[in-house]
C-alpha cells in the first residue's frame, strides 16, 4: 500500500504512551461513514467490524449525529441519581420494547456492556437471595472482574488476572460444529446441579444467543427454551446477553426472541448508542424494583449526550423496514459466505443468525483441527488490500463478519470480493 508517514509518527506516539496490553494494530482513522473508514494517510477501508458491533447504523449516522448536537445545546451530564432528565427515561421505554414478552418492564442504563452484566448479576443475585450464577462454555460476557470470571477464553482476557469471582459455574455451551449438542449441554447443565451447585443457590443462567468472542456460534433452536424450562423449575432467573447480538444484529431488536423465550432479564450495549458509550439492563418489573434504593446506578451511566443517541438508535431498530434490510442483508451475507466455502476448503463452517456470521478455518475438513494461522494471515491480507476484519473464537480460528446493517451493495461487493482474494493467497 502508499506510505504511510502519518500512522507512523502515530504510532510512535502511541508506543511511547499507550500502555501496550491495549493490543490491535497502528491503525489511526480520520473519518468514517456508513461502512467505509478513511485513516490519517488517506487510505479507504471497508469495515466488517463496525466496531465490534457498535456500528450496526453505519458510521457517522446523520440522524444520530443530529439527535447529539441538539442535546449539546441543552446540556452536557446530569448524575441521573441527583437531576432526573427525560431521555433516560424514554431511552428505558424503547429498551423495554426490545425485551421480549408481555409483562411489565423496567431498565437501568449503564456506560459498557460489562457493565450491564455486572448489574444484571447483581440484580438476580439480590431479587433471589443466591449466590451462583451458571455461564457457558466459549461465552464472553467482559473483562471486569465478576465478567471476566463469566468468561470463557483464558487467553487474552483472563491470563494472569485472577483469583476470579468466586460462585461461578461453567457449564457446557452447544458447538455442534465441534461435537456438543444441545442434548450433550443440557445434560452437561443437570450434571452441574449435582457436582457443582445445588440449583437452590443459583441466582441465574446467562448466555449469548449467538455466543460473539466464542466464534458466532448460534444456540441450535431448541436449546434456549430448554434452558429456559430448566432455570423456571428450580427459581433460577434467566439472563441473556444482547450487548452484542441484539439491536438489530440478527434482524431483531433482540436476538433471543428467535427463539421464541422471555428471559427474566436481558443486557444490551454496543450498538444500542450508535457509537456513543451507552449499556442498559431491562427485565421483568417486580425483579428490577426488588433492590433498594441507592444499590444500583452510577455517575455517567445514561449520560444524556448516549442517551440522546441511542433515543435514535433504538427507534430505527424498532422500525420494521430496518428490521427487513438487516434481514435481507444477512441473507445475502450467508450466501456470499457460503459461495466462498464452496472454493475455499480452509473454510470448515460458515455459520451465525442473521448478519451475525463468520466462518471457522480449519486445516482440513475431515479433521477439523483449528488454523489460527490462517486465520491470521486473512485478515492482515484483507486489511492490506483495504478490508477491516476481526478474529474470534476459542481457538482464534474464526473470523467474524460484523457488517454495518447500512452497508451498500457496493461495500459488500467490494469487501466479498477482498476477502475472496485474502482467502487464495493466505491458503
Amino acid at each position: 500500500m502508499s506510505s504511510t508517514p502519518n500512522t507512523d509518527r502515530l504510532a510512535s506516539e502511541r508506543s511511547r504512551w499507550v500502555a501496550a496490553g491495549t493490543a490491535g494494530r497502528p491503525f489511526f482513522v480520520e473519518r468514517a461513514s456508513g461502512a467505509r473508514i478513511w485513516d490519517v494517510d488517506g487510505r479507504e477501508f471497508i469495515d466488517f467490524a463496525a466496531g465490534v458491533g457498535t456500528a450496526n447504523h453505519g458510521h457517522s449516522n446523520p440522524e444520530i449525529v443530529a439527535a447529539i448536537r441538539e442535546q449539546l445545546d441543552n446540556y452536557l451530564h446530569q448524575c441521573f441519581s441527583l437531576s432526573s432528565y427525560e431521555p433516560y427515561a424514554e431511552v428505558c421505554r424503547l429498551l423495554g420494547q426490545c425485551h421480549p414478552g408481555r409483562f411489565d418492564k423496567k431498565g437501568l442504563l449503564l456506560n459498557s456492556g460489562a457493565e450491564a452484566v455486572e448489574n444484571a448479576v447483581k440484580i438476580a443475585r439480590y431479587h433471589s437471595g443466591r449466590q451462583g450464577i451458571i455461564c457457558l462454555d466459549n461465552a464472553f460476557h467482559g473483562r471486569t472482574l465478576l465478567t471476566m470470571s463469566l468468561t470463557a477464553k483464558v487467553r487474552p482476557y483472563k491470563l494472569g488476572f485472577g483469583p476470579f469471582a468466586p460462585e461461578i459455574y461453567r457449564a457446557p455451551g452447544p458447538y455442534p460444529y465441534r461435537g456438543v449438542s444441545s442434548d450433550d449441554a443440557i445434560a452437561g447443565l443437570h450434571r452441574l446441579f449435582k457436582n457443582q451447585a445445588d440449583p437452590a443457590n443459583v441466582a441465574a443462567i446467562i448466555f449469548e444467543p449467538v455466543q460473539g468472542e466464542g466464534g458466532f456460534i448460534p444456540m441450535p433452536e431448541d436449546y434456549p427454551a430448554r434452558v429456559a424450562e430448566i432455570a423456571a423449575a428450580h427459581g433460577i432467573l434467566l439472563i441473556s446477553d444482547e450487548v452484542q447480538a441484539g439491536m438489530g444484529r440478527t434482524g431483531l431488536p433482540a436476538a433471543c426472541t428467535h427463539y421464541g423465550i422471555e428471559p427474566d432479564l436481558c443486557t444490551w450495549g454496543k450498538a444500542m448508542g450508535g457509537g456513543m458509550p451507552i449499556s442498559g439492563v431491562t427485565g421483568r418489573a417486580e425483579i428490577m424494583d426488588s433492590v433498594h434504593a441507592g444499590g444500583i446506578g452510577g455517575t455517567y451511566g445514561g449520560n444524556p449526550l448516549s442517551c440522546a443517541a441511542a433515543q435514535e438508535a433504538i427507534s430505527q431498530v424498532l422500525d420494521p423496514e430496518f428490521q427487513r434490510s438487516a434481514h435481507t442483508l444477512g441473507q445475502q451475507l450467508r450466501a456470499r459466505l457460503d459461495s466462498l466455502a464452496a472454493r475455499h476448503p480452509s473454510i470448515g463452517e460458515v455459520r451465525g443468525l442473521g448478519a451475525m456470521l463468520a466462518i471457522e478455518l480449519v486445516k482440513d475438513r475431515t479433521g477439523k483441527e483449528p488454523d489460527p494461522d490462517r486465520a491470521a494471515r486473512v485478515i492482515d491480507e484483507a486489511f492490506d488490500r483495504g478490508l477491516i476484519l476481526m478474529g474470534a473464537g476459542l481457538y482464534s480460528n474464526c473470523i467474524r463478519l460484523l457488517v454495518p446493517l447500512v452497508a451498500s451493495q457496493a461495500d459488500v461487493d467490494e469487501g466479498m470480493a477482498i476477502l475472496d482474494e485474502a482467502l487464495r493467497t493466505a491458503s
